[in-house]
């Protein structure tokens, strides 16, 4: 038995667009959904209260950085990642696998798993895939993804092609280790990079391997927009259309837009959360960074068409303020608004799909915020 149940409730009538209900141990996911990450158990600067209160009901941690700090036996000693961070919702755990490719000359990647230095403190570790299921069960996430290979971008041919053979064949070893599969749902990788072949051959030998729900990674890594869209584009149509699907690392609304309208079902992405402690948000009427001096003295709010508590209650020239004067509350205010802003959007994207309108609504949202 699953330990998560999808619907899939309506395809909009001009795109791929799909409606959709995901059901988990911690309550009901509505999908198109964008989850925010709170990367060690924590959406940096703001209570997992405020999360919720701005739309979200899933969120994502890290396995590599929960391992290192505090270590999973503490969460598991703690009641779990649930209980240990005081959120109620649904949670998803990323392997560690895009952490340790970010590593780069800290870490080395064999057919057993990868050999790393950490971060901290310099010490050595092996992320294997029964490591990183053992470390992800100890956490209890509802969701947990199989330890993969993210290859960079530029990369040759060949060694795409290896790094996929080897990410499928650890897919495997995850499915193997992970008992427990009825309080927590083991998701596949697909990778292969930017060549379509070596996508399909990657997604053929993830849904082999029987799974509640696959992922598309290996995008977002630095390659041009218009060839992560085209590589969306078909690897949509390589998995199955009765399980979700799930973008990894794209975020911004233009992603969430062209991911939803290829099909997609599931996001995450750090950007909302990093460009509101960097003074940028996303409004209406598109991007604004607080710290220009224009906002000196508007009284005016953020985004005067968003309900979010932030734009209730203070105004642009009083959170330029705050970041000018180096404030903490600065970073919650403008993270609270991000993440409100995101979930209101998938919101109304749900909607529109419900309506078999979503075409109608991503033309009307692109010619109100502008250039992206």
């Amino acid at each position: 038995m699953s330990a998560i149940k999808f619907e899939l409730l309506n395809t909009d009538e001009k795109s791929r667009a799909r409606r959709g209900k995901l059901h988990t141990p911690h309550g009901l996911v509505e999908t198109p959904v964008f989850m925010p990450v709170g990367t060690a158990a924590t959406v940096k600067s703001v209570k997992p209260e405020d999360v919720a209160q701005a739309g979200a009901t899933i969120m994502l941690s890290n396995t590599y950085h929960l391992y290192l700090r505090p270590g999973h036996e503490v969460v598991k000693e703690a009641g779990g990642i649930h209980k240990f961070m005081n959120w109620t919702g649904a949670v998803l755990t990323d392997s560690g696998g895009f952490q340790v490719f970010s590593l780069a000359g800290l870490r080395k990647i064999t057919e057993e798993g990868a050999k790393f230095r950490s971060h901290i403190d310099g010490s050595s570790h092996m992320l294997s895939p029964e490591k990183s299921i053992e470390i992800q069960n100890a956490l209890g996430a509802d969701i947990i993804m199989a330890f993969d290979e993210c290859t960079p971008y530029p990369a040759n041919r060949q060694y795409v092609k290896s790094s996929l053979e080897r990410t499928t064949r650890w897919l495997a070893r995850c499915k193997e280790y992970h008992k427990d599969t009825e309080t927590q749902a083991l998701f596949g990788i697909m990778q292969g990079g930017m060549y379509k072949d070596l996508r399909y051959e990657s997604a053929m030998g993830i849904t082999e391997i029987d799974l509640p729900g696959y992922a598309i990674g290996g995008l977002s890594v630095g390659e041009p927009k218009e060839i992560m869209l085209e590589v969306i584009d078909y690897c949509v149509d390589y998995l199955p259309k009765e399980k979700p699907r799930y973008l990894m690392g794209v975020g911004s609304p233009d992603g969430l837009f062209e991911g939803v309208e290829r099909g997609v079902d599931m996001f995450d992405c750090v950007l909302p959360t990093r460009n509101a402690r960097h003074g940028t948000v996303m409004t209406s009427h598109g991007k604004l960074t607080i710290k220009n001096a224009q906002f000196e003295r508007d009284f005016t709010p953020l985004d005067p068409e968003c309900d979010c508590y932030t734009c209730k209650n203070y105004s642009r020239a009083y959170l330029r303020h705050l970041f000018k004067a180096n404030e903490m509350l600065f970073s919650t205010l403008l993270t609270t608004h991000n993440i409100h802003f995101l979930s209101s959007v998938m919101s109304n994207i749900r909607e529109s799909i419900e309506n078999n309108k979503f075409m109608e609504y991503k033309k009307e949202f692109y010619d109100k915020y502008g250039k992206f």
